[in-house]
This record gives C-alpha cells, sequence and structure tokens, in this order.
C-alpha cells in the first residue's frame, strides 16, 4: 500500500467516525487522530454541543495529516513514507562508515552501467549532494574513478571502468 492511499483511507475513515457525531458519538474522529483529550471532551459535550462538531469538518484533514506524520517518525519513516535514518529515541543506528559509503555507490554505479552522475548517487545511495561528490572525487583522487562530462548535457560524470561490461 502506498503512503498517499493510506493518507486517503485514513481520511476517509476520520470523516466517517465524524459523522458518528450526528448520531451521539462525537469526538471519534478525533481519538481516531490521536487526541485523547479532546476527544473524549467532544464525546462528552455533544461536540461542544454541535458547534466544535461543525467546526471540525474543516479541521479533520489536518488533525489526520498530522497525525500520520507522527505515525510515521514513529515507525522511522519520512514524511513520504520512505525509511528515514533517524529513530526512537530508544534506538540508535551507528552512521555508515566511508567506506561502506563507497560501496553504496559502487553499487549505484554497477546499476548505470559503470558510470554515475552526482544526482544518480543521491538518488540510489540517499546521501546528501555535497558528501556524495566528496567520496566521489576522493575516490577519482585515489585512482579507482575516472571523470568525464556526458557528450549531450556536459554533467560530470563519474567513471568505474571496472564496472563497465
Amino acid at each position: 500500500m502506498t503512503a498517499a492511499s493510506s493518507d486517503q483511507k485514513r481520511l476517509v475513515t476520520a470523516y466517517i467516525l465524524w459523522l458518528a457525531g450526528f448520531f451521539g458519538f462525537s469526538g471519534l474522529h478525533r481519538l481516531y487522530n490521536g487526541k485523547i483529550v479532546s476527544g473524549l471532551f467532544w464525546f462528552c459535550t455533544l461536540g461542544i454541543f454541535g458547534v466544535g462538531q461543525f467546526i471540525d469538518v474543516f479541521l479533520v484533514p489536518g488533525m489526520t495529516e498530522e497525525h500520520q506524520l507522527k505515525l510515521r517518525a514513529k515507525y522511522g519513516f519520512g514524511p513520504y513514507g520512505i525509511p528515514s535514518p533517524q529513530t526512537s529515541s530508544s534506538e540508535t543506528i551507528a552512521a555508515p562508515s566511508p567506506e561502506e559509503k563507497r560501496i553504496k555507490l559502487l553499487t549505484a554505479a554497477s546499476k548505470h552501467q559503470g558510470q554515475l552522475s552526482v544526482t544518480q548517487a543521491v538518488m540510489e545511495t540517499g546521501m546528501g549532494f555535497e558528501e556524495s561528490e566528496v567520496l566521489l572525487r576522493d575516490m577519482v583522487r585515489q585512482g579507482y574513478v575516472a571523470v568525464d562530462n556526458h557528450p549531450q548535457t556536459g554533467v560530470v560524470i563519474y567513471r568505474f571502468d571496472e564496472l563497465v561490461s
């Protein structure tokens, strides 16, 4: 399931729970989106006598998005459902060593017929532009990689001649 379809399902569910307020079950949409205190208050006061319930029709999308972002962060994902390098405070992950990063670059280059631009390196490895470029230049300096320019675009291409078949 994609992050977008998950967001849509959560929003639809929140609106269905919001509609339950018209049947005496106000606040369920707030409870569903992690707003426990206000959800219980809405439940006990019939959505602040219907006024709060009515106003929430405009607030449900923001509530839903906020809760979805919190859930993704809790489970180690970024805003778009992509795994995030940050983890919860109870668990830590050691940053990859420069050698592990070079291996990621080699793997990326092998997927691109032994040639890699900085942009491709960023997309394949998840490292930043500056970090990728510094590592690639270091590999050039050490003699592992050659530098060229793409004939049509002029983009700097790092060639891993040993990977070309």
